[in-house]
Parts: C-alpha cells; sequence; structure tokens
C-alpha cells in the first residue's frame, strides 16, 4: 500500500468529515427535490461497515471489496453493499466492522489497519444507525465470502470509483414517491441508497468536490 495514500487519508480522517454535505450528494432525493433525510430514532440499531483498500495490479493501483447480498436476504436483499453489519452488545464499532468484514468475505483482522472513521449513516429503510470505517490491508486478502449472505464478491478498482463517467441518475418509485438517485455504474452493476452515500464522503476525503452531476438529471 502506498504509504503516500495511506498518510493522507489519516490526516484527513482526522480533520472535520465532508459529512452530511457528502451524503447528500448520493441521496436520493423526490423527483426534482431535495435529498431525503431522516432523523434516527431512539432506539435505532447500530451497525458498522469497511471500506477496504488493498494494492492490485502489481502495487501500481488500489481496489476495494463490494458484496452482492443474496436475493433472500431480510436487509437489503440483492443489493450491492460494503462488509459490515450489526454491532454486538458490548462490541466496538471498530471490531464489528472487523468482524463482520471477516465473516462476510474471510479478510483477517489482523491483515487491516483502521485509519479511522466516516461520519454515521442513518439508513432509514432498515433503521440502522452505520458508522463506515477506512482500513489498508498490505497485500491483496485472501477472500473467502460467506455463501449465505454473499452472492458475488466485486473487487472495485478505486480509479473506477472515483471516475465521475461512471456516476449516473436513475428512478424508482420508493415509499409511493418517484424518486432520483445517482449510482455507481461498475458494469452490469450499479451502486446506489447508502452504501453510495457512504463511498461518496470517502472519495471527497480525496476530491472535495466528488459527486454527480445535477445538470444530468433525468
Amino acid at each position: 500500500m502506498n504509504r503516500d495514500l495511506a498518510a493522507r487519508l489519516t490526516k484527513r480522517l482526522r480533520a472535520p468529515l465532508p459529512g452530511d454535505a457528502a451524503h447528500a450528494r448520493f441521496s436520493p432525493r423526490p423527483k426534482g427535490g431535495i435529498p431525503l433525510t431522516r432523523t434516527p430514532p431512539a432506539d435505532v440499531r447500530r451497525a458498522a461497515a469497511l471500506i477496504l483498500l488493498y494494492p492490485s495490479q502489481g502495487h501500481a493501483a488500489y481496489s476495494l471489496p463490494l458484496t452482492l447480498r443474496r436475493a433472500d436476504l431480510p436487509d437489503h436483499a440483492g443489493q450491492i453493499s460494503l462488509p459490515g453489519g450489526r454491532i454486538d452488545v458490548g462490541e466496538t464499532a471498530e471490531a464489528a466492522a472487523l468482524r463482520e468484514t471477516a465473516e462476510e468475505i474471510g479478510v483477517d483482522p489482523s491483515e487491516v489497519t483502521l485509519l479511522g472513521s466516516l461520519t454515521p449513516l442513518y439508513v432509514f429503510v432498515s433503521r440502522f444507525l452505520v458508522t463506515p470505517f477506512v482500513g489498508i490491508a498490505h497485500t491483496r486478502p485472501a477472500f473467502h465470502p460467506e455463501p449465505r449472505e454473499v452472492a458475488e464478491l466485486l473487487e472495485v478498482p478505486l480509479e473506477a470509483l472515483g471516475n465521475r463517467d461512471n456516476i449516473r441518475w436513475g428512478h424508482r418509485t420508493r415509499e409511493g414517491y418517484l424518486i432520483d438517485f445517482p449510482y455507481f455504474e461498475l458494469g452490469e452493476h450499479h451502486v446506489w441508497g447508502a452504501t453510495a452515500m457512504m463511498l461518496g464522503e470517502f472519495l471527497s476525503l480525496l476530491d472535495p468536490d466528488f459527486g454527480p452531476a445535477e445538470n444530468v438529471r433525468p
């Protein structure tokens, strides 16, 4: 892993984060309206996720893993997600992010160095408040996806995520409203919603103005 990138991210994660402003750029929104926002309830469930960078292409570039969730799961079925899940009682968010990544895609926690956390994001569909962490592995992990949860493991080049040409706008009906939503187009897969919002904040650490072009909304 490039020491300069790791040092740059560590320094940026210790500074004020883009937070809601970055989330809003990738938030679904009512047709022609403002981004959707919700306030977490008092009994919100808590979860953690991990953006895991690792060297690819002979250490000249970097990738991160995403998962295509099985279609029969109770939450976010069939969607593209970061590895992560519920924080157990008495467990720290950091420990949960590493444990869930190990359980879902087989990454040994001892191979991961956590650099810091991003802004917690409330996912009102599943009622989870998710704390995303950024971590690095110095070599490509030996991935072992859990077949009961993961339909497909995606190894996504950081360069592809950071390419604005791969950001599109779509629309669908949700909770009775027609919404516009920005998404990352990664081959046949579309990354949108909470995962896109967390990735959007992460990419804003490297490029403060990163986001979809508003003038091409459908």
